[in-house]
């Protein structure tokens, strides 16, 4: 396939998902794949950007290393999870510009691309975003090229929630439930239960000997909500912490960059918010309104490959009309 001059491959790698787009200088989508999740320190940053060319591959745009084949695109938008220290993001530009697959390369972690994807049409590149899907992370930006950031690497770090962390919270309680460590729960019946087994003494002995897939604990977060929804103390209590830390995370970066009594967007995205619990998207429209009484909420589902294609567009200086065709796109 040949490249249109001028056009971006824009690449959004997640935990889960990896997801390519190749666009033309008009923000026209030429063509567009998907691979598995994006994971460099556990793979490698080699192995890990080698899932990005199998998503290239999925539509003929790339063979595993791709030198010597001339470059795709006019530049390379790379909104990538795990790039969460700028070590890490030159780390994984140089191997992606080894691929050749660009003429120029930018890498950014990949909750930049939620924040891009939830901007006004016109806006300045001003707000914060806040991602909670697999796990949870917060970046903010002005229009001076100001930042704020958290490393967002779990524990060690600071950071609470996510879909893992709630899914092992809700573990956790469960587990106790049962045994009697702990008070009760109807989270004890139905996490097992999501999952074919009749106890939590049975999921636990599944997840530790390999039965059930570390990955599948993901599947345990929904069900955290219906049993919140369902006036669960314990999970009402699991869900309300959640919130309370996107509030957090939000409120700290629009405060680091002096936006707490601005009005800006701050942009919510990732598959738990998205989803919509009212029981936790709620309680952060009601904290930030507290701490950021004029900030603007909006939850984004388009997909963030949308986010890496208009900082793509921002890179090349293209005209309105790019930024409309591609946001019509994705919807």
């Amino acid at each position: 396939m040949g490249v249109t001059p001028c056009s971006v491959l824009a690449i959004d790698a997640g935990n889960s998902k990896t997801d390519v787009a190749l666009l033309g200088p008009d923000g026209s989508v030429l063509a567009s794949g998907q691979a598995g999740g994006f994971q460099p320190s556990r793979a490698g940053v080699a192995a890990a950007v080698d899932v990005i060319a199998e998503a290239m591959a999925s539509v003929g745009l790339d063979h595993r290393d791709g030198r010597g084949r001339g470059p795709w695109a006019e530049h390379v938008s790379a909104c990538l999870a795990n790039a969460d220290f700028p070590v890490e993001e030159r780390k994984l530009a140089r191997e992606i510009e080894r691929r050749n697959w660009g003429r120029e390369t930018e890498v950014h972690n990949d909750t930049f691309a939620l924040l891009r994807a939830g901007l006004p049409v016109g806006a300045e590149p001003c707000g914060v975003a806040v991602v909670c899907g697999a796990g949870i992370n917060c970046v903010g930006m002005t229009p001076d090229g100001r930042t704020a950031r958290f490393p967002a690497i779990g524990r060690i770090s600071g950071d609470w929630g996510g879909g893992g962390g709630l899914a092992d919270e809700a573990m956790w309680f469960a587990a106790r439930a049962e045994d009697g460590r702990g008070g009760p729960t109807e989270l004890a019946r139905a996490l097992p239960a999501h999952l074919g087994l009749d106890s939590m003494a049975s999921l636990i002995e599944a997840m530790h000997l390999g039965r059930i897939p570390a990955g599948r604990r993901l599947d345990l977060a929904p069900v955290l909500f219906a049993v919140a929804a369902a006036g669960d103390p314990v999970a009402l209590s699991l869900v309300h912490r959640q919130a309370d830390e996107v509030v957090a995370m939000a409120s700290v970066a629009l405060g680091r960059l002096g936006l707490l009594e601005q009005e800006v967007p701050v942009v919510l995205g990732g598959s738990v918010l998205a989803a919509g619990h009212p029981q936790l998207n709620d309680r952060i429209a009601a904290g930030l309104a507290e701490r950021a009484p004029r900030a603007r909420i909006s939850v984004i589902t388009v997909p963030p490959v949308l986010g890496a294609g208009l900082l793509g567009l921002d890179a090349l200086g293209s005209p309105p009309g790019a930024y409309e065709k591609l946001r019509a796109h994705f919807g």
